[in-house]
């Protein structure tokens, strides 16, 4: 029967507790055989502390250490034990829908076309399907050149959240836009969830890609399982890419470098993959079809509510006990008159 209130987790420890009583019988030998010891014959007892240079412990000395160090061995035990109470009924990880976000983090995503522009619009739209999200296991990962795992697929979405602010053109030292890196990375955490699972990415870009053999791979990952989903940012009026300091990037031509959404290509992919193609607005609709689209597993009700219970652990409350008592042992002997006349 499962505990429902305050209980030991390893009650075990406390057979720990035997040891007091050899321990108190040795200490009780050892002060009888003290008191016949073969010193006795050479001086009186209030004479042999200037003869052997010690004092011998009286009886209720004796005792009172053997108890003090009693209490501090039962609150090791009681630590070693694990009290706990208290409980949090925690959903266990199954099979079911499972949503990884690319977002491309490239200089190209900084075009101000879109308020307050891509980069940004894109954050609010991760930040939409996070707080609209209600059956998925979301991941992210960040790629220009090289792609960053920001949180492999978790339960725990909120953690993704925390981390938008600081998602930024920024983060990526080598400039580029290498989707195929990132979809080697992607598969590579897809692929260590249960097989059972339902597996999707979702693409969120202005589609400034220029890589060979792009729609082949993503015909590929379809194929294992791995459908991808694209949510386009940006506009086809494009805009100025943003350099450093806020000044336009520059061609060879000396001409500004201009981005424009490629709704096409994106389109493409969206198909390759066997997906959805959706363009971000400042609405829920395209958030909320993306969010459809992904959930496609047929797991049984029950095995998305089947839960542990974890229990809080309490064991830190006699450790901190033990910690006070012992103390006072550290503090230094306080010097005396004589010891501060040598010292002089």
């Amino acid at each position: 029967m499962l505990e429902t209130g305050f209980h030991f987790a390893e009650p075990s420890w406390f057979w720990g507790l035997l040891i007091l009583i050899p321990v108190a019988w040795w200490l009780w030998r050892t002060a009888s055989q003290a008191a016949k010891g073969p010193v006795h014959r050479y001086a009186d007892a209030h004479l042999l502390p200037y003869l052997s240079g010690s004092r011998a412990l009286k009886t209720s000395e004796r005792w009172g250490r053997y108890f003090a160090w009693a209490v501090l061995w039962i609150l090791l035990l009681t630590a070693m034990a694990g009290p706990r109470w208290d409980y949090q009924d925690v959903r266990l990880f199954q099979p079911g829908d499972n949503l990884l976000i690319l977002l491309d983090i490239s200089r190209s995503m900084e075009t101000a076309d879109v308020a307050p522009n891509r980069i940004g619009r894109a954050r609010q739209e991760i930040q939409d399907l996070i707080l609209l999200n209600r059956r998925l296991r979301l991941g992210l990962i960040a790629f220009a050149s090289v792609p960053h795992v920001i949180s492999p697929v978790t339960e725990d979405s909120r953690t993704i959240l925390r981390t938008l602010p600081a998602l930024s053109t920024d983060l990526a030292r080598l400039q580029g836009s290498r989707l195929l890196a990132a979809l080697e990375r992607a598969e590579t955490l897809l692929r260590g969830l249960p097989e059972d699972s339902a597996r999707s990415m979702l693409l969120i870009s202005d589609g400034d890609f220029n890589e060979p053999n792009l729609v082949a791979r993503i015909q590929a990952l379809a194929e294992r399982g791995m459908r991808l989903h694209v949510l386009g940012i940006g506009s086809e009026r494009g805009g100025n890419v943003p350099g450093p300091r806020a000044r336009p990037l520059i061609d060879p031509s000396g001409q500004p470098v201009r981005s424009t959404l490629d709704q096409d290509q994106l389109q493409t992919l969206a198909e390759s993959g066997g997906g959805i193609y959706r363009l971000a607005d400042y609405r829920d609709d395209d958030t909320r079809s993306i969010l459809e689209a992904a959930a496609v597993s047929h797991m049984p009700a029950q095995a998305s509510d089947e839960r542990t219970r974890i229990w809080h652990e309490r064991f830190y409350l006699p450790l901190l006990l033990l910690a006070l008592l012992l103390l006072p042992q550290f503090k230094g002997r306080p010097r005396s008159t004589a010891d501060m006349g040598q010292s002089t």
